[in-house]
């Protein structure tokens, strides 16, 4: 495989902590008060920080994500859809990847087993937050970012657009913010739940909040999951932990102190790396079964994250809150791989050629954040502010082991996965070893024009500087001084229709240089969004119609004829004019008594200044939709749901090995549907079923990716017993 893919991956040694395990679930199996766990909840006395669990598939929260103002769906100018903690339930959805595949106006598409890379509006998303904080992760989360389990969060986030005032770097496409679960209950309460499903997977949750004082102002919550199964790949499987404690303290009735860690360790063996060969020596198309895998049985992708954090939070009189943020990301990963190339002969098998790699990457990042919000009032109105700062810094290192005494791979065709494993080097060679930091400085408001209008603008100045090594390349690039502007308006139309328009912006660095040798300015990302949003049966329905334009310039071009100064490489030049337009709706909510609802449809059209469509493995069109039914009555403890994801085709062009000829690689549009039901037996204990690709579809999860493909999973069944007390 080309060593420009290597930037993909990240590894992790292998560890489990079975003894925190065993304690969680037994502190859980005797519990004996009988309380629900899904009660609206404060934190503090005053209501600092209030999270309200609705039960449903909408949220009335302030959200921090787009503009750091703590607004609510309805009043924030841009795009957003929330996985709530019910939706991620009824759906088990169980990993950031699960979420990105059933969230609205967002897709998903393999890398490997091991890595997925998402996208919205035609570009890759880049831009992660924990509780609102950005975090820097690797691109193709090559250290399992992209497997993240759920199990942590109250809910997800995803921004929609540009969202460059609090992220700073990256792509016009989305925002995730992962919000964690919080140590708000003063009472002892939590879960427990058991669940198995396809390919011999089982698991164990355990979810406790419980006051550690008898008035309850300090606090502690514990969760972790394990969960162990085989894959439908041949001898493909994956093992993982988790492990996530809070304490939160009321130190007055003013200042709140929460601090915590997580931790999660993913050990998968036979994992693949790249996919499948797409075509046979004598230029046919492959047609391989769902269960083949490149994989050799020796093979393994183990990555593991731990991330500490403390947050500071202080009332002032007058509706003023500060808010300090420091937090600590640890990723790794340790990976035993082998990568196939070529085309087999369509009789004899033969053909293939053998990459293997060998691999151990760390990276580290600290942050510190700062934020201060509250309202002033101007003209007889009141006008809220937000002020706020991050400084992170990231070090990521790269090891590789040579590999000798390489096998021929033989018949692929009769691949068992028993190719010998070949030699590694003891000692690794430094691939990578580099430093990532980043500054930011923003502030915004939202003006309270008059009754029906308001206006929300603001800015942020960003630094951003990359420094060391990569595969022998040396990076040293970036750029300070970035002003990143925001702004957006909103008009009520009447008192659940409110129209709003936004213009958002990001940025990227980028390492090319021009003729004069100097680097080119960053890429700029800038969105246009009109839409409506509106709330219907007392708020229980939210509506979302949405328009939206993006720009993205100064992509480096070859500068055809010139040099960079004192160099053999070619120059480039800033090209202007890759564009996306299109348009979203989203319908979410309960539309019904006990019939909840969550549906939206997208549809885009991105290309470049040439007039070529750009990202074009993922989806122009997606429709998804789940729903979930509780019946009325004597019945009223059995609730039913289903739904259907739908993509339109996407493709990647690429070239015949044997005629030279185009070829494009294209997965048509497709369905998959699922199913799920789940029976309450009494206040605590609830039985749930659900079904993924219930008519079994065959489809395409990659194609292209250095033309190879790979297929998506069939039709799986899971069943989960719970209890809450």
């Amino acid at each position: 495989m080309p060593s420009s893919c290597y930037q993909y991956l990240t590894p992790s040694t292998y560890r489990k902590n079975r003894i925190l395990l065993g304690l969680v679930t037994s502190c859980a199996l005797s519990a004996v008060t009988p309380q629900i766990a899904q009660a609206a909840s404060t934190k503090t006395a005053d209501d600092m920080e209030e999270i309200i669990v609705t039960g449903s598939y909408t949220t009335n929260d302030r959200l921090d994500s787009a503009t750091g103002l703590g607004l609510s769906l309805q009043e924030t100018p841009q795009s957003v859809s929330v996985m709530t903690f019910q939706r991620i339930e009824d759906q088990n959805l169980n990993s950031l990847t699960d979420i990105v595949m059933n969230a609205v106006g967002v897709s998903a598409k393999e890398y490997d087993s091991s890595r997925f890379g998402f996208s919205a509006r035609g570009f890759a998303i880049q831009n992660y937050q924990l509780d609102g904080v950005p975090l820097a992760w690797s691109p193709g989360g090559d250290s399992g970012e992209t497997q993240v389990d759920t199990a942590l969060y109250e809910r997800i986030e995803i921004v929609r657009g540009a969202t460059g005032l609090l992220t700073g770097a990256g792509d016009p496409s989305a925002s995730i913010n992962l919000v964690r679960k919080q140590a708000s209950s003063r009472e002892f309460k939590g879960s427990i739940a058991v669940d198995a499903g396809s390919w011999d997977t089982y698991g164990i949750t355990a979810d406790v909040s419980t006051p550690l004082n008898k008035d309850g102002s300090i606090r502690g919550r514990v969760v972790a999951k394990y969960r162990d199964g085989d894959s439908f790949r041949d001898w493909g499987s994956n093992e993982k932990t988790v492990l996530y404690g809070v304490l939160e303290a009321d130190v007055t009735d003013h200042f709140l102190i929460r601090a915590g860690a997580s931790y999660q360790d993913n050990n998968p063996k036979g994992s693949t790396w790249g996919g499948l060969p797409t075509w046979h020596s004598d230029g046919t198309r492959t047609d391989w079964d769902r269960t083949k895998t490149i994989a050799p049985d020796w093979s393994f992708w183990a990555s593991k994250t731990e991330n500490y954090f403390a947050s500071l939070i202080y009332d002032f009189a007058g509706g003023w809150q500060a808010k300090l943020n420091l937090n600590r990301n640890e990723t790794s990963a340790d990976l035993k791989l082998l990568y196939l190339y070529g085309t087999p002969d369509i009789d004899t098998g033969l053909g293939l050629g053998a990459s293997p790699y060998r691999a151990k990457t760390s990276s580290k990042q600290n942050s510190i954040d700062f934020q201060l919000t509250g309202t002033v009032n101007l003209f007889g109105r009141s006008h809220e502010l937000v002020f706020g700062g991050l400084h992170s810094k990231q070090h990521s290192e790269a090891l590789t082991f040579a590999a000798t005494d390489i096998a021929p791979i033989g018949n692929f065709n009769t691949w068992d996965g028993s190719y010998p494993e070949p030699t590694f080097a003891a000692t690794g060679a430094v691939d990578g070893d580099y430093d990532t930091t980043q500054t930011g400085f923003y502030a915004a408001t939202r003006l309270n024009v008059s009754d029906a209008l308001k206006l929300v603008v603001g800015g942020r100045l960003s630094e951003w500087q990359q420094k060391g090594q990569l595969y022998g390349t040396v990076r040293d690039y970036g750029d300070s001084g970035v002003f990143i502007p925001y702004a957006g308006a909103l008009y009520t139309l009447a008192e659940n229709h409110t129209v709003y328009a936004s213009y958002t912006e990001i940025f990227e660095p980028q390492n090319s240089r021009d003729r004069n040798g100097d680097f080119l300015p960053p890429l700029t990302g800038k969105s246009y969004e009109v839409g409506l949003k509106s709330t219907f049966l007392d708020d229980a329905l939210h509506t979302t119609a949405t328009l939206f334009l993006i720009e993205q310039d100064n992509l480096a071009q070859p500068d055809t004829g010139y040099l960079i100064p004192g160099t053999i490489f070619e120059a480039s030049r800033a090209a202007q004019g890759t564009k996306s337009k299109g348009f979203e709706l989203e319908v979410v909510g309960e539309i019904l008594p006990g019939l909840n609802m969550s549906m939206g449809y997208t549809q885009f059209k991105a290309e470049d200044a040439n007039g070529d469509a750009v990202n074009t493995s993922h989806p122009r069109k997606i429709f998804k939709l789940f729903s979930t039914y509780t019946l009325p009555g004597e019945l009223d403890r059995l609730t039913v749901g289903g739904g259907i994801n739908w993509e339109g085709s996407n493709y990647t062009n690429a070239t015949n090995p044997l005629t030279a000829a185009p070829d494009r690689l294209e997965q048509e549009g497709y369905i998959l549907a699922n199913l799920m039901a789940r029976f309450e037996v009494n206040e605590q204990i609830s039985l749930q079923a659900n079904v993924e690709n219930l008519f079994d579809k065959t489809y395409y999860s990659q194609i292209g990716f250095y033309s190879q493909l790979a297929y998506g999973e069939p039709r799986s069944f899971s069943v989960k017993a719970q209890y809450k007390f």
